[in-house]
């Protein structure tokens, strides 16, 4: 029987396990790096580190783009719904071959959750004269519409029609509207985001030339917004978003005036 749940698929035997989570990965982040469908570079030798144990409806897939590289170049951390539906906590792929900022981590080593725990400045600040959005530790690989398309083939292949997503900062979810992304939770909060940032609004106010992550342009892009929102312009942490994707259908929803970047 086809297994339709995370759960279900972390009862296999390891190999199919691969089989399924394997095709998470973009065809596109292969052929840049030149690996294999099953996740080994041209030698043989796996770049693919799976945690799904039988019994949790977790799954960690972590994949390198060579032997012994720093940081994955795609890391997806996802998990079953109360429902038995497919909930992505986190989808990066990061560009191994771009500057790194150190964003994840203090300078003694401590985690930082993407900066959404603790904050280390000095790389957030070296991160945004980058162009770097928070969260950020090195560019993205450009290819987001074909890992969108295949992240959808993954969830249709185990008979969902839909999924859902936590954007972990704002400049997520604005992203991900792009993409046909509904709210399932949220869509309040980013509408007031939106009517904050506009002239004269409450976050527009508490905009300041003396600090780099409030700049007084920042209202006018995405990144500027995303980037005040981590430095605490809210008041409160940017969190209790989610978003859900139909396959297929797009919720063409925009909660931000702005499209600028």
């Amino acid at each position: 029987m086809k297994p339709h749940s995370i759960g279900a698929i972390n009862l296999l035997s390891p190999e199919e396990k691969k089989g399924i989570y394997y095709r998470v990965v973009p065809s596109a982040l292969r052929e840049v790096f030149g690996l294999r469908p099953d996740l080994r570079d041209a030698s043989g030798r796996p770049l693919a580190r799976l945690q799904a144990s039988a019994g949790s409806t977790d799954v960690v897939l972590d994949v390198r783009h060579a032997l012994g590289a720093q940081d994955p170049t795609l890391y997806a951390h996802l998990t079953d719904t109360i429902n038995g539906q497919i909930r992505v906590l986190l989808y990066v792929i990061n560009d191994p071959r771009s500057p790194r900022y150190d964003v994840d981590r203090m300078p003694d080593g401590t985690p930082t959750v993407f900066g959404t725990s603790l904050r280390n400045i000095e790389a957030e600040e070296a991160a945004l004269g980058d162009g770097l959005a928070p969260g950020q530790i090195r560019r993205r690989l450009g290819i987001l519409r074909e890992s969108v398309t295949t992240f959808e083939e993954f969830v249709a292949s185990l008979g969902h029609e839909v999924f859902f997503i936590d954007p972990l900062f704002y400049h997520n979810a604005i992203i991900f509207e792009g993409y046909g992304f509904g709210y399932e939770s949220g869509r309040r909060l980013m509408e007031e985001i939106d009517r904050g940032f506009s002239p004269g609004g409450d976050l527009d106010l508490k905009l300041d030339p003396g600090n780099p992550f409030r700049a007084p342009e920042a209202g006018l892009s995405v990144r500027g917004r995303s980037w005040s929102s981590q430095d605490g312009i809210l008041g409160v942490a940017y969190s209790g978003v989610t978003m859900y994707r139909h396959l297929g259908q797009d919720a063409a929803l925009r909660t931000a005036a702005v499209t600028t970047w």
